[in-house]
């Protein structure tokens, strides 16, 4: 089979980033796409979703975003931005691909023992891609798979009871849907403050949290960008898992949430519930609800038609299991953005580059930490 320099897995900020990067460098690469459209993780966002309601969307290297009036819908302007882009530089990106896993080459034209596929037949310390669409061969590998295809539910008793609907941000239709029902939202990041803003003037909320909400009215300075970008990148560099933008700014209101916090929505959060059942939600007698009404089956209880899970998202990396990049710690130890276990890795859209600012950052770095590996294994191969 062919084989490439470098392989881009996704094509959303970091992906296109990290492959105009390599471009520029000279270096053959191809980018792999599980969507069969541009715009990355933002085409699956919700239609009600607009240019006025998003964080600012950082501009993709060498090409600046067009001007919004801010009523445009996020999930078509973007992505539209995102084809032109792909066009304008000729990336080579290849869709729809679903990658299955990257494994080693065991270059002896035998796959890896329980491998159930090809070897590259190559003596060459290579990676191989597996998908749907094929096998592809590489020398080095960017993962820019971010987070969207992997939302995380929390488990809780009764769960499985409920007979309203449940519903996570990535599958979020808009405020209308929720006109009239009872919604309780979990959650203490940026998009549960962001549901609250359009639910609660229109319908009755109820807020849940694991921890109570650290808020700030600092504005989101380059200076304050660079200090939570150095806290993530502490984390990774330990090895231990990535922890949320918001975990380190705190949460901030903008004037779209200002007439749900009139309401009292922000004031009014609850503790986590203990446990769910047909109707709704109900608190241990111990722990405590902060309001909410006591029946006959003990503790706090509210009624509720539909639970909004705002509980974020895991990075989406079972794919690269057979690599072993993992941690003791639980994570992926990252110099920059190269994954300390396997040099070959360089991994964006993780930790410290999991935002649009911080992927661009990331797939520059990348692709100079692709030319160091290539050119480190020349040197190594000559010497040989």
């Amino acid at each position: 089979m062919e084989i490439h320099d470098s392989l881009v897995i996704g094509a959303g900020q970091a992906g296109l980033s990290a492959s105009y990067h390599l471009r520029r460098r000279g270096i053959d690469h191809v980018v792999l796409d599980a969507d069969d459209r541009p715009g990355g993780a933002w085409q699956h966002r919700w239609d009600a979703l607009t240019m006025n309601d998003v964080h600012r969307v950082a501009d993709l290297p060498g090409a600046e975003i067009p001007p919004d009036t801010g009523r445009e819908r996020a999930n078509t302007f973007v992505p539209a931005y995102f084809a032109d882009y792909e066009r304008r530089f000729e990336l080579p990106v290849v869709r729809p691909v679903r990658v299955r896993r990257v494994r080693p080459s065991t270059g002896s034209g035998d796959g890896p023992a329980g491998s159930g596929g090809p070897s590259t037949g190559s003596g060459d310390n290579l990676l191989v891609v597996e998908s749907d669409a094929g096998t592809w061969a590489t020398r080095t590998l960017v993962n820019a798979t971010g987070t969207w295809t992997r939302p995380f539910i929390p488990h809780y008793p009764g769960i499985e009871t409920f007979r309203g609907e449940q519903l996570h941000t990535a599958d979020y239709p808009g405020p209308e849907h929720f006109r009239g029902k009872r919604v309780v939202v979990v959650g203490g990041g940026a998009s549960a403050v962001q549901f609250l803003g359009a639910l609660a003037p229109i319908t009755d909320t109820i807020w849940v949290t694991r921890r109570e909400p650290v808020w700030t009215d600092r504005d989101f300075t380059p200076e304050l960008g660079r200090e939570v970008v150095a806290k993530v990148e502490e984390r990774v560099r330990q090895g231990l898992p990535p922890r949320s933008v918001v975990s380190v700014t705190g949460l901030r209101l903008r004037e779209q949430e200002r007439e749900a916090e009139r309401l009292g929505a922000y004031a009014a959060r609850r503790p986590m519930f203990t446990s769910i059942e047909p109707d709704g939600v109900r608190w241990d007698p111990s722990t405590g609800s902060g309001g909410g009404t006591t029946d006959s089956g003990g503790g706090a209880f509210e009624p509720a038609d539909v639970i909004v899970w705002a509980t974020g998202f895991r990075p989406a990396i079972e794919h690269l299991a057979p690599l072993h990049l993992r941690s003791p710690l639980g994570g992926i130890q990252l110099d920059g953005t190269t994954a300390v276990a396997d040099p070959r890795v360089q991994m964006v859209g993780y930790g410290p580059s999991a935002s649009t600012i911080g992927a661009n950052r990331a797939g520059r770095t990348a692709a100079r930490g692709v030319a160091e590996h290539l050119r480190a294994a020349e040197v190594v191969s000559a010497d040989a």
